[in-house]
């Protein structure tokens, strides 16, 4: 389907949660276990592989499209699995602030120490995103 098609009420807006970690995690471990043979029998018949590129309108520090809908008030300033396809595999979230600029974090311990959920790295998080 077309994205410029989707109605803007769509509600692609979800915590990001332990659960969602997981999934990327187990996305990730996938990836790397399909049979490089496979690559390989792709290229000697001349098939590359449509390599995914992140989206424009996504990037950090733009402000969120019109398209995706409201953000619900609840949801402004909390870590969010990214919508951006590209990121599907990769271990990062996204948070939105009041103004609907995007901000994008890894979701690797930082320092080391503070895991994604950590509520020092929370308190930190909301401190960058408000202007």
């Amino acid at each position: 389907m077309d994205r410029w098609c989707w109605p803007s009420e769509t509600n692609s807006f979800r915590l990001f949660t332990p659960e969602s970690l997981a999934a990327i995690e187990q996305r990730i471990a996938e990836k790397k276990k399909q049979p490089d043979k496979e690559k390989e029998r792709n290229k000697d018949q001349g098939v590359e592989e449509e390599q995914l590129t992140p989206q424009l309108d996504l990037k950090i520090c733009k402000t969120l499209p019109s398209l995706y809908g409201d953000i619900p008030a609840e949801l402004v300033g909390e870590p969010l699995e990214d919508f951006d396809p590209y990121y599907s595999d990769h271990k990062t979230f996204m948070v939105i602030n009041k103004k609907r600029t995007i901000f994008r974090f890894t979701a690797t311990p930082a320092l080391c120490i503070f895991g994604p959920f950590n509520p020092v790295r929370k308190a930190a998080i909301k401190i960058l995103i408000n202007s």
